[in-house]
């Protein structure tokens, strides 16, 4: 597994070679599968990398909150998200993350 990444640098051209991978959401209820379904590029931030959003899928079932979860990926590492419930999607419940 990569090591963590500081969340500050990260930009939307570290998730998009990622996109319909498996990521790994640690909850309360335990590890939840999370595919990332979708990245989008929101323009300029005062941040390094720029401005976007993720839209992550999890399986259909009862929605975690908005919180802050530990995400896992083998290339990405470990990295702390605040993921959004945004409502069913097709394939499953959707969390969105946005970074700016």
């Amino acid at each position: 597994m990569a090591s963590s990444p500081d969340i500050a640098t990260l930009s939307i051209d570290d998730f998009e070679p990622h996109l319909n991978a498996i990521f790994e959401m640690n909850s309360p209820r335990g590890m939840v599968p999370l595919q990332l379904a979708k990245t989008e590029s929101a323009g300029q931030a005062q941040r390094e990398g720029g401005a976007f959003s993720l839209l992550f899928v999890a399986p259909a079932g009862a929605f975690l909150p908005q919180a802050i979860y530990p995400v896992q990926h083998p290339a990405l590492g470990i990295m702390e998200i605040f993921l959004v419930p945004v409502g069913p999607v097709p394939g499953g419940n959707g969390y969105h993350a946005v970074f700016t």
